[in-house]
């Protein structure tokens, strides 16, 4: 019995032992700092998420520290501006300013951001913490946005390009037509002989839709999130598009809402045996087709960052045009208004199968079948833009294709909502629609373009010229 009296002792303390040792190993918050990387600015964000079992924190703190000075961002207890979203029972991620904006008495140069973390052990008997320090930078300057090109001529409906100097030359920039952003790449990319990093070159539209007094201007913005814009010389004209009627027929809906139901089962679409064709049409030619061209415009986002493409493009040789850009069609059925949809293209006919060439070198991103476009194939030309052949009874390249101009891409067809034989063509510039004309016209290509690159290359070898502070 004395033995079990004194074991007793000994047990306990081995139990308090082994349960502190456990507490110990319990795992600590983890820390993941999204933002800022690197830079703080005017209008920074401090984007952080802190993980821990069920979210069971004890203390959460962050601050950025600077010449002997400490800013509380956030705790537990103090929010202050900060927003907390609870992502998952673990996760907690928190948001809030930290820029000059929100800390006035931020000054350029060196600091230091503190995201501290710490949780109680599931036994009261130990407390884990996470601790992480992150080296910044403070820019409070914005970036240096000028516009060296001139005469900047934009038909409604129409694309235009802009050179212009940027600095610090990593800055994000374009141009920024109303609420669309079209980025700028750097001048080497054209041709621009001995480019500075900072020169620039941005090709940008105003598209069909966008009123004409939509505001454009330059626009930087650096890895701090400082911003600066620039206006620049323009002149925007106006262009008339048509309005035509479409009577929509049962033997056109037979031959073509079939076809399109059966290639594209995302549409879930039952066609029932008996049952109007006019329903599914109704959905192929409006959800369909804007589902389409949210496809068109996702590659942009892989164009080359260098331009591809020389010269004119090429137009279908010896075509009739039955449709024009921008044509506002008013479909009808049985003599009763049905629908309303624009078309973003130009209807090129010559005769059935014909071939169909390149109209630009450039790469095949897209050879397969479209939508409304039917068998299809879209070529990148470089720095946003794009040409797309619709239409096609059979295509001769594949996806990754490197083409020159003229080159055989396939035979025209009727395929998707093509009411006959032909080609359906149209370019866009990152992804938006413009009117084709412009690209097959030399003068356009020459003025627009050409001269502009000439302009800048022979600029290179003279003294810049000042550049505007950003506002």
């Amino acid at each position: 019995m004395k033995r079990i009296l004194l074991l007793v002792p000994v047990l306990i303390v081995l139990v308090v032992v082994g349960a502190f040792w456990l507490a110990g190993r319990a795992a600590a918050p983890v820390i993941q700092v999204h933002q800022p990387a690197k830079l703080v600015g005017i209008d920074t964000m401090l984007d952080v998420s802190i993980e821990a079992p069920r979210g069971r924190f004890s203390r959460v703190e962050a601050r950025l520290e600077q010449n002997g000075r400490s800013f509380p961002l956030f705790t537990l207890s103090t929010p202050a501006e900060a927003t907390v979203k609870q992502e998952t029972p673990d996760r907690i991620r928190i948001q809030r300013p930290m820029g000059r904006r929100a800390l006035p008495d931020l000054v350029a140069g060196a600091a230091r951001l503190v995201v501290t973390a710490a949780r109680r052990t599931p036994l009261p008997l130990r407390t884990r913490e996470t601790r992480v320090v992150r080296d910044l930078q403070v820019r409070l300057t914005p970036p240096r946005i000028s516009v060296v090109s001139t005469y900047h001529y934009i038909n409604h409906g129409g694309a235009e390009m802009v050179v212009y100097r940027v600095g610090p030359p990593d800055s994000e920039s374009g141009v920024r037509v109303g609420e669309l952003v079209y980025p700028g790449y750097p001048a080497s990319a054209t041709g621009v002989t001995n480019a500075d990093p900072g020169l620039k070159v941005a090709f940008f539209a105003l598209l069909y839709d966008q009123d004409l007094n939509t505001p454009i201007e330059l626009y930087a913005r650096d890895e701090a999130g400082n911003q600066s814009r620039a206006q620049f010389d323009y002149r925007v004209f106006e262009k008339s598009f048509q309005r035509s009627p479409i009577e929509l027929t049962d033997a056109f809906l037979q031959r073509v809402v079939p076809d399109i139901v059966e290639h594209t089962p995302e549409l879930k679409i039952a066609i029932v045996p008996g049952e109007s064709l006019l329903p599914p049409f109704l959905k192929i030619n409006g959800d369909l087709r804007r589902s389409n061209a949210e496809k068109i415009r996702s590659f942009a986002d892989v164009s080359a960052p260098r331009m591809l493409w020389s010269g004119p493009f090429r137009q279908l040789g010896n075509s009739q045009v039955e449709a024009k850009f921008a044509d506002h069609r008013t479909y009808f059925y049985q003599g009763k208004e049905v629908d309303q949809q624009v078309h973003l293209g130009f209807d090129l006919a010559v005769t059935a199968n014909i071939p169909v060439l390149a109209g630009n070198d450039g790469k095949v991103v897209w050879a397969d079948y479209l939508g409304i476009y039917g068998t299809c194939i879209i070529i990148d030309h470089g720095l946003g833009v794009q040409s797309l052949y619709g239409h096609l009874s059979s295509i001769d390249v594949k996806a990754g294709d490197t083409v020159q101009k003229n080159q055989v891409l396939g035979r025209s067809g009727m395929t998707g909502l093509a009411g006959g034989d032909h080609l359906h063509f149209s370019v866009q510039v990152q992804g938006h629609p413009v009117s084709p004309v412009e690209w097959w016209d030399p003068h356009w290509i020459e003025d627009r373009i050409m001269r502009k690159i000439r302009e800048a290359s022979a600029s290179q070898s003279a003294p810049p010229a000042a550049q505007e502070p950003g506002r």
